[in-house]
Formats: structure tokens, C-alpha cells, sequence
């Protein structure tokens, strides 16, 4: 379990004491993303950090939004190989040419989901029993990096057209958008999420 500077605040043992990402976890992790935009941007972001820190990938954030079109799936369907080539000269990026197609494949795929139905974010739900949605682990036993119903969900959406999609990557992406109620057990989120408080105001953006 981790602390903050005052020792006020039991928090998720992932954050530690980094700024970038105690903030991320107050303002953002485990809330439902505000429309759906902001869940492709959770899913993007969540496929670019596939075998990297969530750390880089969030140090990374403006950059993709400044470089990816703000990381809105309408403009990115619209982009090309050429634009990949360019992303791939960008320093500021994440610069695997595997990840930034599967951004652009999935902005299609996802825009296909959305205007069909139902959504990204129900027909990721519709994976979930209530004892997935709500998780008792003991006190400092980790979340495990996938499960059963996020193994099933990462086919699907690979059968709708979506790339770099394992069952890791939508696990993560169900824990950040609330899907999965991860917190740890203690963590002041967990009880604010148990009550239907916020711990504070998301994040400019919303996102991973």
C-alpha cells in the first residue's frame, strides 16, 4: 500500500510516491471515462504501453494527443502508412510501428462498434460477471495481469477488426475505465468508489 507525502491517504501499491502517477490514480484510474472518446483514448494509450511502464506511457501523454490528432478515433481512422512514417521519426513517441497501426485499425474498428452497438465500454461489460466487476483480493496480493473474461473480450474485439488487443491490455484498459473495480483493499479510491464519491476532478482530457 502506498502513502502519500502526508501520510494521510492509503492508495493502490502501483503509484508509489511518483507525482505523475499518484495523480493519475486519484483523478482517473477506475473512473468511467467521461464519453467515448475518452475510452478509445484509455484503450490507445493502454495499446501503446503493451510490455513498457505505464509510467512512459503516461510521461508520453501530450505528446500523442499534440502528435495523434488529439487521439480522437475520427481523425485517426482517417490516417495513413505515410502518417505512421512520419509518428515513426517523432522522438516524442513511442516509436513501434506495430503499436501506431493498431492506434489507427482501432480508431476504425472502434467507430465501427460504436455506430453498430453496442459500444466499446458495454460490449467489454457484457465479458464481466459481478464477481469480475467487484474483486476481493487480501491486502497485498497483486491484480493479476489478466482473467478469463478478459481473455474471451480481447478475441472479440480481434474479431471485430482490433489489433494489439491481448487480454492484458483489456484487462488494464476495464480496470482504468471502472469496469473493474481494482483498487486495492484499504486504498481511499476503493472506499470513495464503494460510497459513489470522487477523490477529486478527472484529469483534463480524461485518457488512460
Amino acid at each position: 500500500m502506498s502513502r502519500d507525502a502526508t501520510h494521510e491517504r492509503p492508495r493502490c501499491a502501483w503509484t508509489g510516491i511518483d507525482p505523475l502517477l499518484l495523480r493519475y490514480h486519484d483523478d482517473e484510474w477506475g473512473l468511467p471515462p467521461r464519453d467515448a472518446g475518452a475510452a478509445f483514448e484509455h484503450l490507445a494509450l493502454e495499446t501503446m504501453q503493451a510490455g513498457l511502464s505505464w509510467r512512459v506511457v503516461l510521461g508520453k501523454r501530450a505528446a500523442f494527443r499534440a502528435e495523434l490528432d488529439g487521439l480522437d478515433p475520427e481523425r485517426l481512422a482517417a490516417r495513413s502508412e505515410a502518417d505512421v512514417d512520419r509518428w515513426m521519426r517523432d522522438p516524442s513517441l513511442i516509436r513501434n510501428r506495430a503499436k501506431l497501426r493498431a492506434v489507427v485499425t482501432n480508431a476504425r474498428a472502434f467507430l465501427e462498434l460504436e455506430e453498430e452497438g453496442p459500444g466499446l465500454q458495454e460490449t467489454l461489460d457484457a465479458f464481466l460477471t459481478d464477481a469480475d466487476r467487484q474483486p476481493r483480493r487480501p491486502p497485498g496480493v497483486a491484480a493479476p495481469g489478466e482473467i478469463p473474461a478478459s481473455r474471451r473480450a480481447a478475441a472479440a474485439l480481434k474479431g471485430r477488426g482490433f489489433r494489439f488487443v491481448g487480454p492484458t491490455v483489456v484487462y488494464a484498459h476495464m480496470q482504468a475505465t471502472g469496469l473493474v473495480r481494482d483498487h486495492d483493499a484499504g486504498c481511499f479510491r476503493r472506499a470513495a468508489d464503494r460510497t459513489g464519491g470522487t477523490a477529486g476532478t478527472a484529469a483534463e482530457g480524461g485518457g488512460a
